[in-house]
């Protein structure tokens, strides 16, 4: 059934952040949403995103957008600059071609839409927001695949990105599909 009540929603406005403080509160808000059918698995609690967060948060180039509807957040993205020998780029395999690690790359570190507002280009804009302010070259994200039946994948495939390896970025986190695009 086509959900059409949204189509009369409140316009979503995308705020920008560079700094973690100003926004943390309504980032583990808005995660503890987008995230809740996993919040039960230790590498998706919200303790868990919360320490990525202040480790992400204190990287050079962290930047953050968030979409907020009636002063709500609803969705979000951030990310930060890596660098050539990045362990990012160390836990990749096979070994990323040099085109893509010799210069600063952004890496999207999460992106997540409320319930509510997915399938309404809610993402895509925050996204798009974020890429926007950069100057990297190229963007980076890692996916799980089997995320959504492989939808989640072919929705960054729509969006320019193509794969070029896996990375698993800790013991509890499941193997990942490492994409890039360019950023403009």
């Amino acid at each position: 059934m086509e959900d059409h009540h949204m189509t009369t929603a409140p316009a979503i406005e995308l705020r920008t952040f560079s700094a973690l403080d100003a926004v943390r509160g309504d980032l583990l808000d808005v995660y503890a949403e987008v995230r809740a059918p996993l919040l039960h698995l230790p590498n998706y609690a919200v303790t868990a995103f919360g320490e990525r967060l202040d480790r992400h948060g204190c990287e050079r180039g962290f930047i953050a957008v968030l979409a907020y509807a009636e002063g709500r957040p609803v969705g979000y993205a951030y990310g930060n600059t890596i660098e050539h020998g990045d362990r990012y780029w160390q836990r990749i395999s096979p070994t990323p071609a040099r085109r893509y690690t010799e210069r600063p790359a952004l890496a999207l570190k999460e992106i997540g839409v409320s319930p509510a507002w997915r399938k309404t280009g809610t993402a895509r804009r925050i996204h798009d927001a974020l890429l926007a302010l950069r100057d990297e070259p190229n963007v980076t994200l890692m996916v799980n695949s089997a995320a959504g039946d492989g939808k989640v994948h072919d929705l960054y495939r729509s969006w320019g990105y193509g794969d070029i390896g896996q990375s698993q970025p800790s013991p509890a986190s499941p193997l990942l599909t490492v994409m890039i695009r360019a950023v403009a």
